[in-house]
């Protein structure tokens, strides 16, 4: 699980409106679970990736959150993410990373691959299925 196969570029699925420059740091409550605050700052070297995981982040932030993928450069050093590397699939097929340092934005992707609006509703259906205490484990 450590072999990092990746150089980049990567990206960063969020809510949040950020500027080139602005960095991206740990210490937050997780999209996901928002109890459990988080050690690091997860990324994708996938731009769709980093697009399903802004759409699900403004799912559940609810109000119509607009969902948002950066292109972002870590600061220091990163590990495959353990939340996914290995559990279903041998390697990182999702190509997702994790870092305890800054992400530092590069700039803002307008093109990714949008999930349709019935994907978009079962995703929506899932997440409401699904109470926040039993999302599963966040290896943190």
């Amino acid at each position: 699980m450590n072999d990092v196969l990746d150089d980049g570029p990567f990206f960063h699925g969020t809510i949040v409106d950020l500027r080139v420059g602005d960095a991206l740091t740990a210490g937050h409550p997780s999209n996901y679970r928002p109890e459990v605050v988080m050690n690091h700052v997860y990324f994708t070297a996938l731009p769709d990736g980093a697009g399903l995981a802004a759409e699900l982040a403004a799912e559940l932030a609810g109000g119509g959150a607009e969902p948002r993928v950066y292109e972002v450069e870590p600061t220091g050093p990163f590990e495959n993410d353990p939340n996914v590397t290995d559990k279903k699939f041998p390697g990182n097929p999702t190509r997702s990373y994790r870092t305890g340092a800054p992400l530092r934005v590069v700039g803002e992707v307008v093109e990714w691959t949008r999930l349709t609006p019935e994907a978009l509703q079962l995703w929506r259906e899932r997440l409401v299925a699904v109470p926040a205490h039993e999302r599963g484990e966040i290896i943190n």
